[in-house]
């Protein structure tokens, strides 16, 4: 075959590639749980985006197929023998919600200083399109291939990946013999750790001299809660000073807060953290943990804000909570306080956990450490579960993608193996590969999310070849 220069086929394909991807940037593709239907499993958004990315899959003459909504695939080499082995590849299009602090519409796209922003610029629509377009070059310079390829994206990745459990339930085809996901880094991760929410059940007194009403903070429970509300009444004297006092006495933290008296004297105070990827809580600032810290300064006596003020705070490896674990190889669990819900008038009152914990450990050992807290009464755990996942250096696939990422980028490959969970570990031989480069700022699951345009390109250029060697 005549040597291919992907770079200059991706480039030939940039504005095609920029437009299709800002038509899916455009939808809102947040879970919500508010809207689901039949038809729509997790909420509007997320379907919208799925049936846009069908349709240009359709408009480019691939043979799509929508699950009821839940996820869809299209196909390439469907004239290759029945017995061909099938390189996967999994995507996902919705996002984790936008919150606050944007310098632009999340939900507009904008190209500032070569940097694509938009809700899902990285985290995985940019990625996405990339290895779309990767796939897209080699169809259209018709490329022999001898195995075939399904690309398969999902619904509900940054929730509880029901959109896969249901997928494969349904489809009615055998799972890919191996595969990627375009929804992590490079040079590529052949090992993730495992997943679990575990939640902890509190109730017990809430007195002292100033009472606490309601507390609420976090938006999913795999971000770090970017602010915090809480209502309360009682001896809030010179509040706001002390507020200002809080803040300047964490003023590494960049905290700030706003406050509302309502009509009956109950205040609400808004504690404003930084948001980031519940993989990695410690590159944000848990607005939650620090609320509940304030609370207890202030006079509120609880279990609740003691849990999460004092033993909580800045704990992302577990050490306070006694949960740290760390495996020679996978290296330490982390854990995020993601979100935070208490009511005075409910007898159950939660802290979700997220913890990405390594091999030697389990769900079950962490929970037995949770629910001797003092002022836990018990633990539950989400209905879902990634136990660790690897996959050899070895492995063709692991060899085939490092061999493109060195050719490409003239870097030498690693392996790498992260807390974060992606849709890699679907298959027994599956990995994440890109489209984050080493060094790249890692702004997913944060306010101002982007991705840098040559970045987008070169990963494109690093996906064509990849599946060209994968499949060839």
């Amino acid at each position: 075959m005549t040597q291919i220069d992907f770079k200059a086929e991706v480039a030939a394909r940039k504005d095609d590639l920029l437009a299709d991807l800002f038509s899916l940037l455009k939808i809102n593709s947040e879970r919500d749980d508010s809207q689901v239907t039949p038809e729509t499993p997790f909420g509007p958004g997320p379907v919208a985006a799925l049936q846009q990315f069908l349709s240009l899959a359709e408009r480019d003459g691939y043979a799509t197929k929508n699950v009821d909504n839940y996820a869809g695939h299209f196909t390439y080499g469907d004239d290759l023998p029945e017995d061909a082995e099938v390189l996967g590849i999994f995507a996902h299009m919705d996002v984790v919600p936008a919150g606050t602090g944007w310098a632009s519409n999340p939900y507009e796209p904008e190209i500032r200083d070569g940097k694509i922003y938009a809700r899902g610029a990285s985290d995985d629509k940019g990625p996405t399109m990339a290895c779309y377009y990767g796939l897209k070059i080699l169809k259209e310079l018709n490329v022999p291939l001898t195995k075939k390829i399904r690309f398969i994206a999902g619904t509900d990745e940054e929730s509880g990946w029901g959109d896969m459990d249901y997928y494969f339930a349904h489809v009615g085809l055998p799972e890919p013999d191996f595969g990627f996901s375009p929804d992590a880094e490079f040079p590529i991760i052949n090992g993730e750790k495992g997943n679990i929410t575990e939640y902890l059940h509190i109730t017990g007194d809430n007195s002292g001299a100033v009472h606490l009403h309601s507390f609420t903070g976090g938006l999913r429970e795999n971000m770090v809660p970017e602010s915090a509300t809480a209502v309360i009444s009682g001896d809030l004297a010179d509040l706001n000073t002390k507020l200002e006092a809080f803040v300047s006495a964490h003023a590494d933290k960049n905290l700030r807060f706003e406050t509302e008296t309502a009509a009956n004297g109950q205040v609400t105070v808004v504690l404003h953290g930084r948001s980031a990827h519940g993989a990695m809580p410690e590159k944000g600032v848990n607005g939650a943990t620090y609320l509940a810290k304030f609370l207890n300064e202030i006079g509120v006596v609880s279990p609740f804000t003691q849990i999460a003020g004092t033993i909580l705070i800045e704990d992302h490896a577990g050490d306070k909570t006694g949960v740290a674990f760390e495996d020679p190889k996978m290296g330490a669990l982390s854990m995020n306080a993601g979100v935070f819900n208490f009511d005075d008038a409910s007898s159950d009152n939660t802290i979700a956990l997220n913890f990405r914990y390594p091999q030697g450990t389990d769900s079950e050992a962490i929970s037995k450490v949770l629910v001797a807290l003092e002022g836990v009464d018990t633990v539950s755990k989400s209905t879902h579960e990634h136990t660790p996942h690897y996959v050899p250096m070895a492995d063709e696939l692991v060899s085939t993608l490092l061999d493109v990422y060195e050719k490409q980028t003239g870097l030498k490959g690693h392996e790498q193996i992260i807390g974060g969970g992606t849709f890699g570990r679907l298959l027994k031989r599956g990995v994440a590969f890109g489209a984050m480069f080493p060094g790249d700022i890692d702004t997913m699951h944060q306010a101002n999310e982007f991705i840098p345009v040559d970045v987008l390109l070169r990963a494109a250029a690093i996906y064509a070849e990849a599946i060209y060697e994968l499949a060839k």
